[in-house]
């Protein structure tokens, strides 16, 4: 996979979250961010809800295992 453009490369924790833990991803790029952590969550076997929100004045997404 590309790296996003001006973003770091992250590591999604899908193997050692429990279902309802959550982590928060800090970019401007929310749509493409999205699309790579369903992407990795697919590759997982795992279920996530993303939602686009703010953190300490910064806009990113928080991502949730569902299942």
């Amino acid at each position: 996979m590309q790296p996003l453009h001006n973003e770091p490369l992250w590591y999604f924790p899908f193997e050692v979250m429990e279902r309802g833990e959550s982590f928060f991803i800090p970019t401007l790029k929310t749509a493409e961010m999205t699309y790579a952590v369903q992407e990795g969550a697919k590759r997982a076997k795992i279920k996530v809800k993303v939602f686009v929100t703010m953190k300490n004045d910064h806009l990113g997404i928080r991502v949730w295992r569902v299942d």
